[in-house]
């Protein structure tokens, strides 16, 4: 990991330094959900993220320790990201702000269902989610 000059001391500001764009955190949530991306999956999201932001965000995400890369096993102009253990303990914090977002805004029906088993029993929703992340997971 590269070493960063820190802003403070203060967690929160670390936090922020690590993944606390929307970019990053959206990454996050994309390898959460799929296990794997390209940088072409990411590119194709429904929030249309630029390239050069997208690839900043990647390097970045990297060098914190929150993804690694890996060869792709069909083509050697692709690679696949994969979060790191660092990575998979960000589902705790990708949960709150699911709940979050549900208190104050409008959530599609599509997502209610997901947002209701996070609701109902959040600690088993993590467990589970973390326990299927680290199922294929790559140190």
């Amino acid at each position: 990991m590269k070493n960063q000059k820190k802003r403070s001391d203060c967690p929160v500001s670390y936090s922020l330094e690590a993944f606390g764009d929307k970019w990053s955190l959206l990454i996050v949530r994309d390898l959460l959900m799929k296990k794997e991306c390209t940088y072409g999956d990411f590119a194709k999201a429904d929030e249309k993220i630029a390239t050069n932001i997208l690839a900043a965000r990647l390097i970045s995400l990297e060098e914190n320790g929150i993804i690694l890369k890996l060869e792709h096993p069909e083509s050697k102009a692709k690679v696949l990201y994969r979060l790191t253990q660092k990575g998979i303990d960000l589902v705790p914090v990708i949960v709150e702000i699911n709940l979050w977002a549900a208190k104050y805004t409008d959530i599609p029906e599509c997502r209610m269902e997901l947002l209701a088993e996070m609701k109902n029993n959040k600690e088993e929703f993590i467990k589970n989610s973390i326990k299927e992340s680290n199922g294929d997971f790559i140190s």
